[in-house]
C-alpha cells in the first residue's frame, strides 16, 4: 500500500505556470527567462519526517505548545502597550512594535502548523501548500533579524549622536526602513521558492526537516538545482551574516567613540540603554551560530530539535525580555494597569437629604 501511495506521488507533469497566486509574478519573469516550453515533474505533496523516530517526542510537542502560548501572550502585551501609550508612539518602539509583530507571525507561520503535522500525522503536505509553508517560516525568522539591524541604528544615533538623533531618526524614516526590511525579505523568499518551482522530483518526496526547508527540498531534485543551491548560500549571507556584521560593527563603533570621550560611569549608563537589545541579539544569532558550528558532529535527531528551538525560542524570551529590562515598557504596563483599575472602582452615589 505504501509503495502504490508512493506510485501515485508523481502523478502530475505542470508547465511552468503555477497556482501558487502569490507566486504568480515571480514565475512569470522565470518563464521569460527560461522558456515557456520547459516541463518539470511535480509530485502531489511532500512528507515531512523530521520528527519521526525521535523517542518520547510527545513531551516536546507540549513544550511547543506551551513556547507558543507564552509568545503569542508576550509579543501580544508588547503590541497593546505600545499601541496604547501615547509615550512610546517613538521610532524606537516603532521597531519593537515591528519585532513583536514579526515573532508573532513566526511562531504562528510555524509551530501550530508543526503540532498538526506531527502530533497529528499529518506528514502528507501538498506540494503548494508546503512552498506556502516555506514562504511564512522564512518571511518571519528573517525579518526578526532585520528588526535587530533597525534597533542598532537606533541606538549607535541615540549615544554617539544624541543632538541629532531628533533629526536622523524619525516615525518616518524608521517606518519607511521597516517597511523596505519587509519588502527587501519577500522578494528574496519568493525567489527562492519560485526557483523551487523549476526542480522535477522523480525520486524521494521525504523531507528530512520539522517544516519545509528550502535546503531539503532542492536537495530531493532529479534536475539541475545549482539556481536553488546559490540562492541557499546567498539566504544566509543576507540574514544571518549581514546582520549580525552590521550590529558588531555599530557597538565596536559605540564602544571606540565612548572610550575617547567618556568616563566610566557614562560609559555603563550609554551600554545600559543598550542590555535590552545586546540580549535580542545574543537571544537571536548565538543559538543559530552554535548550531550550525555543530551541525556535522551532532545526531541527526539533535540536529533538528536544536534548529526547531533555535527558530521558536527568539519569538517567546524577545517580549520578556523587553519588559523586564526596559523602563518604559514597565512604567507603561504599571500606568495602564493603574487607569485600568481606576476606571473599575465605582463610587457610591451621595444622596441629599
Amino acid at each position: 500500500m505504501l509503495r502504490a501511495r508512493r506510485e501515485r506521488t508523481f502523478i502530475y507533469i505542470s508547465h511552468c505556470t503555477v497556482d501558487w497566486k502569490s507566486l504568480s509574478f515571480t514565475m512569470n519573469l522565470f518563464n521569460s527567462a527560461f522558456g515557456k516550453n520547459i516541463s518539470f515533474v511535480r509530485p502531489a505533496y511532500f512528507v515531512i519526517s523530521g520528527f519521526s523516530g525521535i523517542p518520547n517526542i510527545k513531551y516536546y510537542y507540549v513544550f511547543l505548545f506551551f513556547v507558543y502560548v507564552v509568545s503569542v501572550l508576550g509579543n501580544a502585551v508588547v503590541m497593546t502597550v505600545i499601541y496604547l501609550d501615547h509615550n512610546l508612539r517613538t521610532p524606537k518602539y516603532s521597531v519593537v512594535f515591528n519585532l513583536a509583530f514579526a515573532d508573532l507571525f513566526s511562531n504562528t507561520a510555524l509551530v501550530p502548523k508543526v503540532l498538526d503535522i506531527f502530533l497529528f500525522n499529518h506528514h502528507y503536505i501538498p506540494y503548494n501548500d508546503c512552498l506556502t509553508f516555506l514562504f511564512f517560516c522564512y518571511t518571519g525568522l528573517s525579518m526578526q533579524a532585520f528588526n535587530l539591524i533597525a534597533l542598532s541604528y537606533d541606538r549607535l544615533i541615540a549615544i554617539i549622536y544624541p543632538l541629532h538623533y531628533q533629526v536622523k531618526v524619525t516615525n518616518r524614516f524608521m517606518l519607511s526602513l521597516i517597511a523596505s526590511f519587509w519588502i527587501f525579505v519577500i522578494i528574496a523568499v519568493l525567489i527562492a521558492a519560485g526557483l523551487l518551482t523549476r526542480l522535477s522530483f522523480c525520486k524521494s518526496v521525504v523531507i528530512n526537516s520539522y517544516f519545509c526547508d528550502h535546503g531539503q527540498i532542492y536537495r530531493l531534485a532529479c534536475n539541475d538545482y545549482t539556481p536553488s543551491f546559490v540562492i541557499s548560500i546567498l539566504l544566509p549571507v543576507l540574514i544571518i551574516w549581514f546582520p549580525l556584521i552590521f550590529i558588531l560593527f555599530t557597538y565596536i563603533y559605540i564602544a571606540y567613540v565612548l572610550s575617547k570621550v567618556a568616563t566610566v560611569q557614562e560609559r555603563l549608563k550609554a551600554f545600559k540603554t543598550c542590555a535590552a537589545h545586546i540580549s535580542l541579539v545574543a537571544v537571536y544569532f548565538l543559538p543559530v551560530l552554535i548550531t550550525f558550528t555543530l551541525m556535522e558532529k551532532i545526531h541527526p535527531n539533535a540536529r533538528i530539535i536544536n534548529l526547531s528551538l533555535t527558530s521558536v525560542f527568539p519569538p517567546m524570551l524577545n517580549p520578556i525580555i523587553y519588559v523586564l529590562q526596559t523602563q518604559e515598557i514597565k512604567e507603561s504596563v504599571k500606568r495602564l494597569l493603574k487607569i485600568r483599575f481606576q476606571s473599575k472602582i465605582v463610587f457610591p452615589k451621595v444622596t441629599t437629604v
